[in-house]
């Protein structure tokens, strides 16, 4: 039977138990530390920068920038449940992170606000319309300053196509088992995702899609929101051990100007 996605899957799927079962990615403060340390490589961020994660979830690139002495970090992210966790993981640690809940595609935000503007940890490529990925990438050319900074994370469409698993699971802790069916369909992965804790029984069974992007279109696309100077470095991978990360094994950095 075909997977059928339904076309605001993202509005729900970012919650608690996502950072469950993507713990080993969204979780891991050292390889958080690790991205960050090359984000600031490619970028040369200023710790006076005014910078944007969009896409955010729930801070965990923004927090570390914070402690490295970043004083003016905003995250915007759709999901609720994210961005209440993040107000919460900067208050116990007295950090200063302004959290915004919106929609990347339209954020209310004002024009020319932010020096850098970072889409990170390939939260990219989620919209079943091809044209709602461009209003991200309009969107944050409008927020940045003449001359500001884009970074744009994404997972390597050619690696995972030509290191394609069907079918993937792995355990967390002694409860809970993740489970991944995957199928091609032209430019996209459609994944259904089934989460089965041992104690509790079946906790989510849902189907999503992710768009996969080569070099080449990254370039274009970036090129016509009206970047310029775009540079892009693939073949990135920063977990130490093997596995199956889902989208996170091997990435492409894009980095643009306004």
């Amino acid at each position: 039977m075909e997977k059928r996605v339904d076309r605001d899957w993202w509005k729900s799927l970012f919650d608690d138990l996502y950072l469950i079962t993507d713990s080993r990615s969204v979780c891991d403060e050292g390889l958080t530390r690790k991205e960050v340390d090359l984000i600031l490589e490619l970028t040369g961020a200023s710790k006076e920068w005014r910078i944007l994660d969009l896409c955010g979830g729930q801070g965990r690139h923004a927090l570390e920038l914070a402690r490295r002495g970043f004083c003016s970090v905003t995250v915007l992210d759709y999901s609720e449940s994210l961005v209440s966790l993040g107000k919460e993981a900067a208050r116990k640690e007295g950090i200063s992170i302004h959290f915004v809940r919106g929609d990347a595609r339209n954020t209310g935000l004002s024009d020319d606000s932010f020096d850098a503007v970072f889409i990170l940890g390939n939260s990219f490529g989620y919209f079943l319309e091809e044209d709602d990925d461009r209003k991200v990438l309009s969107e944050a050319y409008r927020l940045l300053i003449p001359g500001g900074v884009f970074l744009l994370d994404v997972s390597s469409g050619d690696y995972v196509r030509e290191n394609f698993r069907p079918l993937a699971w792995h355990e967390i802790g002694d409860d809970i088992v993740v489970c991944r069916e995957r199928e091609m369909r032209g430019d996209r992965v459609v994944t259904r995702e089934v989460v089965l804790s041992k104690r509790e029984g079946l906790l989510r069974d849902a189907c999503y899609s992710i768009r996969l992007f080569g070099e080449e279109e990254l370039n274009a696309i970036a090129r016509e929101a009206g970047f310029r100077h775009i540079q892009t470095l693939s073949g990135l991978a920063f977990h130490e051990k093997k596995g199956d990360y889902g989208f996170m094994n091997s990435r492409i950095y894009l980095l643009g100007r306004k």
